[in-house]
């Protein structure tokens, strides 16, 4: 006679079974998620290098004290800092007077496109 399974032992087993999977596909989201956080900190240590090669000290200061109050916009700011500068369209170092220039020059842009929207 053949080995059968009773109900409940064919439950335990898919129970089992799909438990496995299931750990499996934790792991596998565990393991994405962090090799996703080791390269973003790599990013972020390349993108610190550059910028700290293409900024005075005093413009690296004014950045991280906006990045506090708007760490989207000085995101931002850094990356096209960075390709202005590898492009050759700026020169390096970026100073701290120029940096504010520059952020100036944001300031009133957007403002003037405000001003557009509202009439």
């Amino acid at each position: 006679m053949g080995f059968q399974m009773s109900n409940k032992e064919s439950y335990d087993a898919e129970l089992e079974l799909i438990k496995k999977r299931k750990m499996l596909e934790y792991q596998r989201q565990l393991q994405q998620l962090m090799e996703a956080e080791v390269a973003k900190q790599r990013y972020e240590m390349e993108k610190e290098k550059i910028l700290k090669s293409i900024l005075t000290p005093k413009a690296r200061s004014r950045l991280s004290n906006l990045k506090i109050v708007r760490p989207e916009f000085v995101e931002k700011l850094e990356l096209q800092l960075i390709q202005l500068a590898q492009s050759g369209r700026i020169a390096v170092p970026i100073t701290d007077e120029v940096l504010r220039e520059i952020l100036i020059n944001i300031t009133r842009r957007n403002y003037r496109e405000i001003r557009i929207i509202r009439k």
